[in-house]
């Protein structure tokens, strides 16, 4: 016996909990492991707005939080020059999933600092549940992403104390891994990738030694192949615009 879409919902939502709470683990687990000495880490709660356009559908709007957390698992050394060595990971969760895309995504990387600024690349692996399509009444139910991306983000601390910050951080995006939707109805194949980028900038503040305030701004473009089989009426071309302000705190 099949089971019907309501099991198959059920299946997908109990399976995107246990990822949020494997990467909530995660974090945990590096504290937990990492010698006290060695940490250094920040974990932030942003809240704002996403704007998502798909093919040529309107935009869209809606609220969003995004929690990021990282930990250095090995601090810098200035007098031998080393680099530290950070981990971490971001649940992106929009308030209307009918709309727009729900992410997940952890980190690990090195960064490189001298007096106030620092360059951090990483290695990073990100998925994304990105939302159906409704066109005239049919719904289109596009498959999942997942990605490898190779993010750099660049530093700058100033003014007294160099309690200010501000941050750039950027990619190329690669060839997505795709996974079809359990309630898709046809089967497509795979849409082919053209280009895609992601570019972030942020501000914040930081108050004494364990809180800092921060304001956000992303935007991120992918083009599939146009008339593809996999990519009816451009639907998996998505253009995405993050605005979000939030609290952290440094541990």
């Amino acid at each position: 016996m099949k089971p019907c879409k309501a099991d198959l919902v059920r299946k997908e939502v109990r399976k995107e909990v246990r990822i949020a709470v494997h990467i909530g683990l995660f974090l945990l687990f590096l504290l937990a492991t990492v010698p006290a000495y060695c940490q250094r880490g920040t974990l932030d709660l942003n809240v704002g707005q996403v704007s998502d356009q798909f093919g040529a559908l309107p935009s869209v709007s809606g609220a969003v939080v995004d929690i990021n957390g990282q930990v250095a698992i090995f601090k810098a050394n200035a007098k031998t020059g080393r680099p530290a060595i950070v981990g971490g990971g971001e649940i992106r969760a929009p308030f209307d999933t009918n709309q727009h895309a729900k992410e997940l995504a952890v980190f690990g990387g090195v960064v490189f600092g001298a007096h106030n600024f620092s360059v951090e690349v990483d290695g990073e692996v990100r998925r994304i549940y990105t939302p159906p399509a409704n066109v005239s009444g049919e719904i289109f139910n596009r498959s999942r992403m997942q990605l490898f991306e190779l993010p750099v983000t660049l530093k700058y601390k100033f003014g007294p104390d160099k309690r200010a910050f501000i941050s750039i951080k950027g990619e190329p995006e690669f060839t997505p891994h795709f996974k079809a939707s359990s309630l898709a109805t046809v089967a497509l194949p795979n849409p082919g990738f053209d280009h895609g980028y992601m570019l972030r900038g942020s501000a914040g503040y930081d108050f004494g030694k364990w809180w800092y305030v921060k304001a956000t701004y992303e935007t991120r473009y992918f083009k599939f192949n146009p008339n593809d089989i996999g990519n009816p009426n451009n639907l998996y071309n998505w253009k995405s615009n993050l605005i979000t302000g939030g609290v952290g705190v440094r541990f």
